[in-house]
């Protein structure tokens, strides 16, 4: 029925009912805890294998006790099990893990629905060094039992990981002496600032945040010194923020603030074995301290360690000789030689292969036909350089192209191996040997990989090389209990299943 201004619209027609949403509204909402995440999830396997550790180091540090006063602290078992997650997870922050425990069911389940605030995690993150190491080396002991590691053949490699600097916090000494000078005196100041002029707590932040800056800049002369002294380095600036970090060259072929990250894995399973810091950004002189460090993590050595040419040095491969262990390794120097002549101004038609040796006089003939003759020795770890010296250079027609920079005569160095090295040699001529190397990037840059992408750790947030290495141990620590977690937990739970 219509009328003259359109469709008639019956009033009594009834509204849909709908099911109110009040969000101003608090509630009680009874929760199984326990039922929060499945029975295979990881948060319960990390749970199980850190309980079966012995954590006794950081209990005994605990200062709240039984009938005395003060607030019970937070279980060493719960704060291991949060950080082993979170790293697992790729979450490195103490804020983002507190965040996480209010409403992520992994971390309520961990916690029992109960919060931990950011500093308590913070700081059991950086303050038990020496604790987490003798972890790490429970973890190996337990992952050992489990047959996940033989110490049969190790793979070494390293990686560089950006440290928490940027470029723009490096200066040079005059710099860094104003800073201190201000820090000192703002030091002062504080100190003299009385407590009625300022709240007591705010005070004591602000004398600690002034301490701890003229910590780091006195810090920061300290490793300027260092770098000074270093025959390897010609750096004039450290960083303010972070002074124990160094320039790096970086994967993508830039430059930044980094820390040479050591790592040492078992080729079985690809447990890591060993990890270590290092503020040089060559890997050269890196193998005999990292040798050191598989000693003391497990107590004994390889049998078999495969290294790149990084490390393959004729120092290494006497010590590695000398502690019994079958060295492994890609062996060249000729890049590093040729690039050394070349900045010295030296033609190819110079180099040391176009002097001919005479073995009865003891003397190079170089390509004019002038003798050099013998002037010195010196022996190192694993050869010997004997020096020569050009007599007649400076009236020699080709001297701008053998020797444009040395006033007294041109040079020129025979070495001789050591016979170990020689052995070295002649072993990595072998197919056998050749077949061991070429499975080293499988072993040796998996577990690089796997921190960098699963865990995210391409910059560290804990500054200073002590800091940063504990950093590192945790994520070494939690890919190892990742490896326990796929080869012995899941299975395990399977079959039960």
């Amino acid at each position: 029925m219509t009328c003259e201004t359109g469709p008639i619209v019956h009033t009594d027609e009834k509204k849909p009912r709908l099911r109110p949403i009040d969000r101003n509204q608090m509630i009680l909402h009874p929760m199984d805890i326990d039922r929060l995440i499945p029975d295979d999830h990881e948060a319960r396997a990390i749970w199980e294998f850190v309980g079966s550790l012995d954590l006794s180091p950081y209990y005994d540090r605990i200062d709240s006790r039984e009938d005395d006063a003060g607030a019970p602290a937070f279980d060493p078992r719960l704060l291991v099990s949060l950080w082993v997650y979170a790293y697992s997870k790729g979450v490195s922050s103490a804020r983002e893990i507190s965040r996480l425990c209010e409403y992520d069911p992994a971390y309520q389940w961990l916690t029992g629905m109960r919060p931990v605030n950011y500093h308590t995690l913070a700081d059991f993150r950086s303050t038990h060094g020496e604790s987490l190491r003798k972890l790490f080396i429970e973890i190996l002991a337990l992952l050992s039992k489990e047959g996940l590691i033989t110490m049969e053949r190790l793979m070494h490699d390293g990686t560089r990981i950006k440290a928490s600097a940027g470029r723009d916090t490096f200066r040079k000494e005059k710099a860094i002496r104003t800073y201190l000078a201000q820090a000192e005196a703002q030091v002062k100041a504080m100190e003299e600032t009385s407590e009625e002029a300022i709240a007591p707590r705010i005070k004591k932040a602000r004398e600690r945040a002034a301490r701890e800056r003229k910590e780091r800049l006195t810090h920061a002369m300290n490793e300027l010194g260092k770098i000074r002294s270093s025959k390897r380095s010609t750096a004039e600036r450290v960083s303010i923020t972070d002074p124990d970090c160094r320039i790096m060259g970086q994967s993508d072929g830039g430059y930044a603030p980094a820390y040479n990250v050591q790592i040492s894995t078992d080729a079985h399973e690809k447990a890591i074995i060993a990890v270590s810091l290092s503020q040089s950004p060559a890997d050269q002189t890196l193998l005999p301290s990292a040798i050191e460090e598989i000693e003391k993590t497990t107590g004994t050595h390889p049998g078999q360690l495969v290294v790149d040419a990084g490390f393959t040095t004729r120092e290494a491969m006497v010590t590695a000789e000398e502690k019994g262990i079958d060295l492994i390794g890609s062996f060249t120097d000729k890049g590093t030689r040729e690039a050394l002549l070349r900045s010295r101004g030296i033609e190819e038609a110079f180099w040391p292969e176009r002097f001919r040796f005479d073995k009865e006089k003891n003397c190079f003939i170089c390509p004019e036909g002038k003798v050099l003759v013998y002037i010195s020795k010196e022996v190192r770890k694993g050869k010997t350089e004997l020096r020569y010296r050009g007599k007649r250079c400076k009236e020699c027609l080709s001297n701008p192209s053998c020797c444009p920079h040395a006033s007294e005569g041109r040079v020129v160095t025979r070495m001789e191996n050591d016979p170990r090295v020689d052995a070295f040699l002649k072993k990595m001529e072998t197919d056998e040997a050749k077949a061991v190397y070429r499975q080293r990037g499988e072993v040796a840059e998996f577990p690089n990989a796997w921190i960098k992408e699963k865990f995210g750790l391409r910059q560290f947030h804990l500054r200073g090389i002590v800091k940063a290495g504990i950093e590192a141990l945790w994520a070494c620590l939690t890919y190892n209990i990742k490896l326990w977690i796929r080869l012995c937990w899941k299975p395990k739970l399977q079959a039960e299943g």
